[in-house]
């Protein structure tokens, strides 16, 4: 067995890159390697010089693939790769002036004539000419003809009709004097009819304008009188909007705060739905997104509540 492992050594150690190692032995603690004794009938040479080793194969590719991914994850300056910077985006335009007043009557009686015809494709023209004019910047002067505020109030409930509706609504009702022109229209039982069936922004829009027109008395008293504004209200503070919320809200607001009003020495209480359900709607709300508005006028709702002694909060 001993006479056959130097064999086998030699040919272990006979390939290119160990050549080296069957005619030296080497030693941890010399830095040069001695030479392996020789036959005396050959002639002594020199060591052959030490090759340097060649790279590592693993250590050059892994070498390569640092640096392919360097470059790829952070582009040089020349790279193709480096993304260009976005261009900024240009300013918003400017909002248009305000119409002149003899524009305006002008075009309300235009969009009067044509919301009067019943035709669909008539009403949508005049909503449109209506949202051109108003919604960019709305103004306060002239008042909205009652036949007019009717033709918009009616296109509430349209499918069509209801985005530009509510724009057109909500644009009005911002002038103080439209508003007990939009009560007399009706539309606030319109709005709290079909606000259920809106979404979004629409849906906002249209609260937003019911809110308003609480703050004139009747619309505050139209209201109270109607059955479905407090569980409308309620289911509409349930949505996700924060706006929404906020609306509601205020609009409950105006509901309780006058619930015990006594006018004309009548009494004027007209809720429609228990108050520890309205006030357990309110927090849930309060709990969830909601605007610092909506939370404020929520907290005081849940204070009027209290007050009255109509509920006690867990």
């Amino acid at each position: 067995m001993k006479t056959h492992q130097p064999k086998l050594k030699t040919q272990l150690f006979s390939c290119a890159f160990f050549r080296h190692c069957t005619q030296t032995v080497l030693s941890p603690t010399t830095p040069h390697p001695p030479t392996l004794p020789l036959s005396p009938s050959n002639n002594p040479s020199p060591p052959p010089p030490p090759q340097p080793q060649p790279p590592s194969h693993s250590s050059s590719s892994s070498s390569s693939a640092s640096q392919s991914f360097t470059q790829w994850k952070f582009p040089l300056p020349g790279s193709p790769l480096l993304p260009h910077p976005p261009d900024p985006s240009p300013p918003p335009p400017p909002l248009p002036p305000p119409i002149s007043s003899a524009n305006l009557r002008e075009v309300f009686h235009v969009a009067e004539l044509q919301l009067s015809t019943g035709f669909d494709s008539d009403q949508l023209a005049a909503l449109h000419l209506l949202e051109r004019s108003l919604v960019p910047n709305p103004p306060t002067d002239p008042e909205c003809p009652p036949e007019l505020m009717r033709g918009v109030v009616g296109n509430l409930k349209s499918k069509a009709g209801a985005k530009p509706a509510t724009k057109i609504l909500l644009a009005l009702c911002l002038a103080e004097g439209n508003r007990p022109v939009a009560v007399e229209a009706g539309a606030v039982g319109a709005v709290i009819e079909v606000a259920p069936e809106l979404d979004g922004a629409t849906a906002e829009r249209a609260l937003a304008a019911l809110e308003l027109m609480c703050t004139v008395a009747e619309g505050a008293a139209e209201v109270r009188a109607h059955a479905l504004a407090v569980p409308v209200m309620v289911s509409m503070m349930g949505r996700s909007s924060a706006r929404e919320k906020e609306y509601a809200i205020s609009v409950l607001a105006v509901i309780y705060g006058g619930a015990f009003e006594v006018e004309d020495g009548i009494g004027a209480e007209t809720m429609t739905a228990p108050p520890e359900e309205v006030a357990r709607a309110v927090a849930l709300a309060l709990q969830g997104d909601c605007s610092a508005r909506g939370r404020r006028k929520g907290v005081q709702l849940l204070k009027t509540l209290q007050d009255y002694g109509q509920t006690t909060i867990a």
